[in-house]
């Protein structure tokens, strides 16, 4: 399984979640896991997902979902491979 890590960040606003999972339905990405809050007005979200199945080369789809955010949706929305996630991240 090839998983990659979604992050969503922005000023709340109705059909945030809506437009991102129907994205990620579209391009054949399956939700693992998925947390999500709303702070002072401010949305936040982190997913877990599958891309085993898509048929684009991942960077596209990076490029796609990070340019629907900020000019469809109005956040920013951050997508990177699991493995590439966990070495920025690690301590």
């Amino acid at each position: 399984m090839r998983k990659a890590i979604i992050t969503v960040v922005g000023k709340d606003s109705v059909g945030i979640i809506a437009k991102v999972c129907t994205f990620l339905s579209e391009k054949n990405i399956n939700i693992l896991d998925i947390s999500q809050t709303i702070t002072g007005g401010y949305f936040n979200m982190m997913m877990v997902v599958d891309v085993s199945s898509v048929q684009e080369p991942f960077d596209d789809i990076a490029t796609q979902i990070e340019d629907m955010g900020r000019d469809r949706i109005g956040v920013v929305i951050k997508m990177q491979l699991e493995e590439i996630f966990t070495m920025m991240h690690r301590i």
